[in-house]
C-alpha cells in the first residue's frame, strides 16, 4: 500500500501516510532539504512536491518548503525528511526519486519512471 488514511489532530486535517514507493529522496537531496528547512526556521517543516501544467513538455515539477501538510496530502518520510504530495500530483510522481546534484548545471533532479518524454533542460516532462 503506497498510502493509507490517517487523521492529524493538529488541525483535524485528513492526511494520508505514504511510503517510499510514492517518492524517495537520495541522501544528497535529504541533506539539502534539511539544510534549507533549518535555514528558514522550519526544522519540522515539509517539502511539497507537485506537478503543474507548463514547461516545454507540458508538465513541470513545483517544489516548495512549508510548515506542515495540508488537508488531503500524502505524507512520506524518506531519508529523515517529511515530503508531501497532493493526490493529483501523486498520479504523476509515483516511483520517483528526488536527487540533488552540486554541479554547474545541477540542483534538484527528479528521476521519474512515469515520464514518457522530458525536455533537454530536465525541468518539464510529459506522461
Amino acid at each position: 500500500m503506497i498510502a493509507k488514511a490517517t487523521v492529524q489532530s493538529q488541525s483535524t486535517a485528513s492526511i494520508r501516510t505514504g511510503d517510499e514507493r510514492l517518492i524517495r529522496l537520495t541522501e544528497n537531496a535529504a541533506r539539502k532539504v534539511s539544510g534549507l528547512l533549518t535555514r528558514q526556521g522550519r526544522p519540522g517543516g515539509v517539502l511539497r512536491v507537485a506537478v503543474v501544467g507548463g514547461g516545454c513538455s507540458g508538465l513541470q515539477y513545483k517544489m516548495d518548503l512549508q510548515d506542515q501538510p495540508a488537508s488531503r496530502d500524502i505524507l512520506v518520510v524518506t531519508a529523515g525528511v517529511r515530503v508531501v504530495v497532493d493526490p493529483k500530483s501523486a498520479l504523476y510522481v509515483t516511483g520517483s526519486e528526488l536527487d540533488y546534484l552540486q554541479t554547474l548545471d545541477g540542483g534538484f533532479k527528479v528521476n521519474n519512471p512515469n515520464a514518457a518524454t522530458s525536455c533537454s533542460c530536465g525541468e518539464s516532462f510529459s506522461a
